[in-house]
């Protein structure tokens, strides 16, 4: 293709293809192979103790091998996207992107394999004889009707999950759009008249699933670039084709869409005409499906029928059709359970997750992928985002159960909630850190107060704490603002939602009088006291805290983090002999490391960072880990000896003298605290017995950075900072906090009430 020709987003393509090492993916090994005994192990002569065992029973390559989380991506280039017949080597560009898609949504190790044959039964002899390296195979750009012969043949020769994903993939979100298409136009499966535009691969198993679901037979009319496929039509059939033919007296697709209920549409671009759709019945539902331009524009259908709900399969409008909200996660559930297919009862189970999923509040990471634009169930949104974290512990299960219950499974799930968990834990490493509080807060929910409780992420945030099963938020707010954003949101009004503020509260006239008893001596009359409690926010959530009239609170969205803490600590005092610190918790490259103080003290002394390290010691060991905790400098034991590497050597003394009963170093350079093996070689009278999991840094300016690069640069997820230190539990969010990172805090504050 010529430089000119080609557009902007094809020229980035090739520069992204080529740039650094070539391709989308490389391997990576999964055990360490830094010693000889390690390769002892991996390799000859350890090597043959796994192969004797799977030998002996071939399941145990589920237990020895990567076989269980590892799916071919195989084609023959035969239907390239929308390219056509590219050939083998052509398609490879979209099967390594397969790969890397089967990755970052459902961490399923996909190896794309090109097959150089056009011939079927070649096809199927080199695929079938694949079985023992793969846990499932993704059939992708095979030609029809070659792609249901061999599918259909491969299902029936191999023992593991075989899935087209041209064909299924795109039914099952289409399927998932359609439900709830049908839910806001007041429709019912049954009814449905439908035509499908398109006799693919895809077209044909869109009419197989919706007609699973409660679509009827008889209300199906399937047409081609022959028109409708009718009962006794000789022109252009097949036997797949035939198995749809509708008892009709249409014979164009203009004819058969009168008085319609849906457009769904696998063919050309321009295929559907708004003269088409002025005479489809009231409310249509069209899925113009088309790759890359779609049978009609939104543009267009909507200046006909302003009321239709259209969906596409192009990522510039809404309602995108896109398979990765599918083929990731089914595999991902069917893998876990060992499937040996994937079925009718699994595949409706995925479109029902699916489209169930659409329906609940929208996180803050989808709307961050979407340009800050909040989307919600309704006409412009019946199919989640792609981006929606929350597919990977909502489409694995359902698909699970249903391999469950029409007995496919050989490995059935028993602990659903741990499945989920673990799942979870997948895609967000911090979620086996936090794992263990939101199991034990689920078991003693407490009363958690949103001190902003007229944002829209506060309200959000309690929303899904109380849906979490967290406990019982309380939204500090004017009640008519709240109910009213819970409203524009699409969000019910929970009965365990409380609303209330000082107006509304009883307990308004006890909180001022113990403000004015803890400020008298600081400066505040009675009136300022009345002032801070009836207007400040923070001010009336810290009280019902302090007063017992809630377990914990949260704050932050609206008042920089020194801001909010000032006026919490006027309110809810520091601990006894503590020092107020933050903690923030860092997960990356699959290690756990915590960081303090890294929201309070801008230079701590000697006191302060023993007093920290013991704190954030303490804190390591609630969250469930072994604290072995590092005092850091830019210098290792004294050399150089600087006033502030003085600084936290005195520190070490402290500890020393306070016979702390974890383990401590310092002070000590972050690259010497985190590599263990060093420390045993340059520094072996180390106090450590493996690398530092909590690093206690010298001063505020060094932990704000090193925890900003890490989560910007680094790959790194970071929660927190984690307050610590008051005498009640509060947590305070970063104003750029999204609606997850309230709640984890919200969950953290209520457990530190337990």
């Amino acid at each position: 293709m010529n430089d000119d020709t080609m557009s902007s987003i094809d020229k980035e393509s090739l520069i992204m293809h080529a740039r650094g090492r070539p391709g989308k993916f490389e391997i990576h090994p999964t055990k360490p192979l830094t010693t000889q005994h390690d390769l002892a192990l991996a390799y000859s002569p350890g090597v043959a103790a796994p192969c004797r065992e799977i030998q002996r029973d071939p399941q145990l390559a589920y237990d020895y091998t990567a076989k269980g989380n590892l799916v071919a991506i195989i084609s023959n280039g035969t239907a390239v996207l929308g390219l056509g017949d590219l050939g083998a080597q052509a398609s490879k560009p979209v099967m390594e992107g397969k790969a890397v898609l089967f990755k970052r949504f459902a961490d399923i190790d996909g190896i794309d394999l090109e097959v150089d044959t056009r011939d079927v039964d070649e096809f199927i002899n080199c695929v079938k004889l694949l079985g023992p390296t793969f846990g499932g195979i993704n059939l992708e750009d095979i030609a029809a009707p070659d792609c249901f012969i061999i599918e259909q043949q491969l299902r029936e020769l191999m023992d593991i999950p075989v899935f087209h994903d041209d064909q299924h993939g795109t039914a099952i979100i289409t399927a998932a759009g359609l439900i709830n298409a049908c839910d806001l136009t007041g429709r019912d499966m049954k009814d449905l008249k439908i035509v499908v535009n398109g006799a693919g691969a895809a077209a044909i198993a869109c009419i197989e699933l919706v007609q699973c679901l409660g679509v009827r037979s008889e209300n199906t009319i399937m047409c081609d670039s022959k028109g409708v496929i009718f009962q006794g039509r000789e022109v252009g059939m097949n036997q797949w084709k035939a198995a749809h033919a509708a008892a009709t007296d249409a014979r164009t697709l203009e004819e058969a869409l009168k008085g319609a209920d849906v457009f769904l549409g696998l063919s050309v671009k321009g295929a559907l005409t708004a003269k088409m759709v002025e005479g489809m019945s009231d409310n249509p539902i069209i899925f113009a499906m088309a790759n890359p331009d779609p049978e009609i524009t939104p543009e267009e259908a909507k200046s006909v029928r302003p009321n239709a709900i259209i969906a596409t399969g192009r990522s510039d409008y809404p309602n995108q059709v896109n398979n990765v909200l599918g083929f990731p996660y089914i595999f991902r559930g069917a893998l876990d359970v060992r499937a040996t297919t994937i079925n009718e009862e699994m595949k409706m189970a995925a479109a029902h997750a699916i489209a169930s999923l659409a329906r609940e509040d929208v996180p803050d990471e989808v709307d961050m992928a979407y340009a800050g634009l909040h989307l919600r169930y309704g006409p412009e949104y019946i199919i989640p985002a792609p981006f929606d974290p929350r597919l990977i512990t909502t489409v694995p299960p359902a698909v699970a159960y249903a391999a469950m219950d029409s007995g496919v499974a050989l490995r059935p799930i028993i602990d659903m909630d741990a499945y989920r968990n673990e799942l979870s834990a997948r895609l967000d490493p911090t979620q086996p850190s936090l794992q263990a509080i939101f199991e034990e807060i689920h078991l003693n929910p407490r009363r958690v107060v949103f001190a902003e409780g007229e944002e829209e992420k506060s309200i959000r945030a309690a929303v899904a704490f109380y849906n979490a099963g967290y406990g019982f938020p309380v939204l500090v707010g004017r009640e008519n603002q709240v109910l009213e954003k819970l409203r524009e949101l699409g969000l019910p009004k929970l009965d365990g939602v409380t609303i209330t503020n000082a107006k509304l509260s009883d307990a308004t006239e006890r909180y001022v009088s113990d403000v004015y008893d803890r400020l008298q001596r600081h400066g505040k009359l009675f009136r300022d006291c009345q002032r801070m409690v009836n207007q400040n926010r923070n001010t009336f959530a810290a009280c019902m805290v302090a007063q017992g009239d809630a377990d914990a609170m949260v704050t932050g969205l609206t008042r920089n983090y020194h801001a909010a803490l000032s006026e919490i600590k006027q309110i809810i005092e520091p601990s006894v002999d503590q020092s107020v610190v933050g903690l923030t918790l860092l997960v990356a490259q699959g290690r756990t490391v915590f960081l303090s103080d890294t929201a309070v003290n801008v230079m701590p002394d000697a006191q302060q960072l023993a007093d920290t390290a013991i704190q954030a010691a303490a804190k390591v060991r609630q969250l469930g880990q072994e604290p072995r905790v590092a005092l850091l400098s830019f210098a290792n034991f004294g050399n150089p000896m600087p006033e502030r590497t003085r600084v936290v050597r005195e520190a070490m003394q402290i500890l020393d003298d306070s016979k702390v009963t974890f383990e401590y170093e310092g002070e000590m350079a972050a690259d010497v605290a985190l590599n263990y093996e060093l420390q045993r070689r340059v520094y072996p009278f180390t106090r450590l017995s493996a690398a530092a999991n909590v690093l206690v840094l010298p001063g505020l300016n060094s932990a704000s950075i090193a925890s900003g690069l890490v989560q910007q640069l680094g790959g790194g997820t970071v929660i927190g900072p984690l307050l610590l230190g008051l005498s009640k539990p509060v947590q305070i969010a970063h104003m750029s906090a999204t609606v997850s990172d309230l709640v984890n805090l919200a969950a953290l504050a209520a457990h530190d009430a337990i």
